[in-house]
């Protein structure tokens, strides 16, 4: 996707709130315990390499991503660094991550035999490393039944010339809850795995953002730390309290391009499902759904010189249109979440209002808006 660079509409990132999140994490972590950043899905939507780089600085051991190709840029741009890929990569790719030293999950023994008849083809060189997945509830991927589980193990050890056993985990469905019951059951689930092994991987993980916020004593000695190092609750509005305040490092400006005033009966936007009732001032945004500024956001708001301006109109793929409570001039900055001038719109809020998650929001701004860095 072409970067709309020449017109003003952009993305910018706080690199000191995410470094600021992490440490505040780090503090809080037992000794022996690491930090891996999660920085799947181009950083949330917040850039891989820029929050790889802040993270990294201010503490975080690790990545973890979500497919092969993710991990690669992260090799890529010469992070040296542990990564674990979340997700299942297809077996005959595992020489390409063991070369990398990128660990993998397996969720499986089939997979483990695949994987090694694929590097016996290949010139195979160093053993890969494996997280083995335990599905204690989430219903995703992993191991489902001890004895297969047992049997993925004794292949590894078998095979010590292919595989390393790095790691076992598994991933919570409900950690962002109030109600405890059905994560108690998966930790309980999990350990039971745990329990069989004779000895332990260097890595036993489980926690999530949400986990280590509000269960930290599931840690293991590896936290997979993702949504909060951007500043945003795991939970949305579920849990309140936090043991630091988190600092949301995303924000998103653009400008007025065009304002004029309409009067009584005037519509605006496709289907005409707006029409003024008195004379008042439209302004024009050059952003649109194709951005990621979802067409559902029609009758929320953005702010202009510190006021709340309502979205009217049906969103358009490159633009939308806002009541003013004056004329402004062209060139007006737009804060579509963040903050102007004391008032403040939170990716919490515009999730809230398109009934869905701050993470969807984050993730599905589009390549056409630049991030910009600061601090």
């Amino acid at each position: 996707m072409v970067v709309g660079n020449l017109r003003n509409a952009q993305v910018v990132i706080d690199r000191q709130a995410i470094k600021y999140n992490v440490r505040e994490e780090v503090k809080r972590l037992k000794q022996g315990t690491e930090l891996f950043a999660v920085v799947k899905a181009d950083g949330y939507g917040h850039g891989m390499v820029p929050v790889a780089q802040a993270a990294q600085a201010a503490g975080a051991t690790g990545f973890c991503v979500a497919i092969l190709d993710e991990a690669l840029g992260l090799r890529e741009a010469h992070f040296t660094a542990p990564i674990l890929v979340l997700g299942i990569t297809r077996p005959e790719l595992a020489e390409i991550a063991a070369s990398q030293h990128i660990s993998l999950t397996v969720g499986s023994k089939d997979w483990l035999v695949a994987a090694k008849n694929a590097m016996t083809k290949q010139s195979h060189i160093e053993p890969l490393a494996v997280h083995l997945g335990i599905d204690s509830g989430m219903g995703r991927i992993g191991f489902t039944q001890v004895v297969d589980f047992l049997a993925a193990v004794a292949f590894i050890k078998q095979n010590p010339e292919y595989f390393i056993f790095e790691g076992i985990f598994t991933h919570f469905a409900t950690a962002d809850e109030q109600d405890t019951t059905y994560f108690q059951q998966q930790v309980k689930k999990f350990n039971a795995y745990v329990a069989q092994l004779d000895q332990r991987p260097r890595y036993v993980h489980v926690s999530n953002s949400a986990t280590s916020l509000w269960h930290d004593a599931c840690n293991g000695n590896m936290v997979r730390f993702g949504v909060a190092i951007y500043g945003l609750n795991p939970s949305g509005t579920a849990i309140s309290e936090l043991p630091y305040p988190l600092q949301p490092a995303l924000s998103l400006t653009s400008e007025i391009v065009f304002c004029k005033q309409i009067h009584a009966g005037d519509s605006v936007s496709y289907g005409a499902t707006y029409t003024a009732e008195a004379d008042e001032y439209i302004g024009t945004v050059p952003m649109g759904y194709a951005d990621g500024w979802l067409r559902r956001l029609q009758g929320f708001h953005v702010l202009v010189d510190g006021h709340p301006c309502e979205i009217v109109g049906r969103i358009c793929m490159d633009q939308f249109m806002i009541r003013l409570p004056k004329p402004y001039d062209v060139g007006t900055k737009v804060t579509l979440i963040g903050e102007d001038q004391g008032a403040e719109i939170t990716l919490q809020e515009v999730a809230a209002y398109s009934d869905t998650i701050h993470y969807e929001l984050a993730c599905i701004l589009t390549n056409r808006l630049p991030r910009k860095y600061i601090n």
